[in-house]
């Protein structure tokens, strides 16, 4: 999701670490109060950091920007605009849960911004713009769990406990993109840097490895354990966050890798030129491409490709706030 773990200590922003809050620093917006170089933004005119306006806003109909995880100063009153782009905010998707925080893994973390989930929820509610808040749950591999036993029935099992806790986590505030979200990713920080999907830890928490392999069986039944429960015990539905090599890494490339009626959210191609290079539809560059790839047999034009983290993903910064913010588009009109 663009976290800060291609630069230690770089994060300044709002960071949730086993119990601490760290403020964010004196500069960072509040919700509805970031001031632009003209007054109150609107739609389509968003101020920059500069003062200028950037592009007219997304596109085609039913496309919205938005952002996710780290906060974003979103510029003016309501009916808020999209931050350095322009156009409506039109959504907001937030980590409401981490494996390794939930389970009080020294140096985890929930990135997640109030001020960015309200703002993007006033646009939903009040003005019938974008798709309004959502979450996502940072997803643990079999790997993690402490009673892994090497079996799928255990594997789904976590799943399962995974996904109880992320809707136990979602009721405490608004939810209007009803789509829980499993970011599956090896994100390469501690403490376990595959997340537990290839290898096995002594414990949760060690960041000792004990086995250099989990068979992809495995790792989908942990998938198919939360998307079960999820189906169970509300009306959401679900989807994953993930990337086509990530993907093929974690699941290979047989039946564990096939999701085609699961929804999508890819964080491939990307660039770091979010104000000239900014996407039309599934394409960069104003829709001259590069163009979205997604995974586990599933294109662009599936029903189930719903969003895509065009710039600040992967790790890769994108430079905006001093360091990286994460930009999106998402399909509102496949939802069904």
């Amino acid at each position: 999701m663009g976290y800060c773990w291609r630069a230690p200590g770089a994060c300044a922003a709002l960071l949730l670490i086993t119990g601490l809050a760290v403020q964010a620093p004196a500069g960072a917006a509040r919700a509805g109060t970031a001031a632009t170089a003209g007054g109150a933004a609107r739609a389509g005119t968003a101020a920059t950091a500069g003062g200028a306006a950037r592009a007219g806003g997304d596109g085609p109909p039913g496309f919205w920007w938005g952002t996710d995880s780290w906060p974003v100063s979103v510029p003016g009153g309501a009916p808020y605009a999209m931050p350095y782009l322009g156009g409506t905010y039109g959504g907001y998707i937030g980590m409401t849960g981490n494996w390794a925080y939930w389970l009080g893994c020294r140096g985890s973390f929930i990135a997640f911004s109030a001020a960015d989930n309200a703002e993007a929820h006033a646009n939903y509610v009040r003005y019938h713009r974008g798709v309004g808040s959502g979450a996502y749950w940072f997803m643990g591999g079999p790997g993690v769990d402490p009673r892994y036993a090497g079996t799928a029935a255990e594997a789904y099992a976590w799943g399962q406990r995974q996904a109880a806790r992320a809707l136990a986590d979602i009721s405490h505030g608004p939810f209007d993109f009803k789509v829980v979200w499993m970011d599956v990713e090896l994100p390469g920080i501690a403490p376990a840097p595959d997340n537990g999907w290839n290898s096995v830890y002594t414990s949760p928490c060690s960041g000792a490895v004990r086995q250099s392999y989990v068979p992809a069986s495995l790792d989908r039944a942990d998938v198919n354990g939360f998307a079960s429960y999820v189906a169970a015990h509300s009306p959401y539905k679900t989807g994953v966050y993930s990337a086509p090599a990530v993907w093929t890494s974690v699941f290979g490339t047989g039946s564990a890798a096939s999701i085609p009626g699961t929804y999508e959210w890819t964080y491939e191609p990307e660039t770091t030129d979010y104000s000239g290079a900014y996407p039309y539809g599934w394409c960069l560059d104003h829709g001259a491409g590069p163009c979205a790839q997604f995974f586990g047999g599933q294109a662009s034009s599936s029903r189930y490709a719903l969003m895509w983290q065009w710039s600040g993903g992967g790790g890769v910064t994108n430079g905006i706030g001093g360091f990286n913010a994460d930009l999106d588009t998402i399909d509102s009109a496949r939802l069904g």
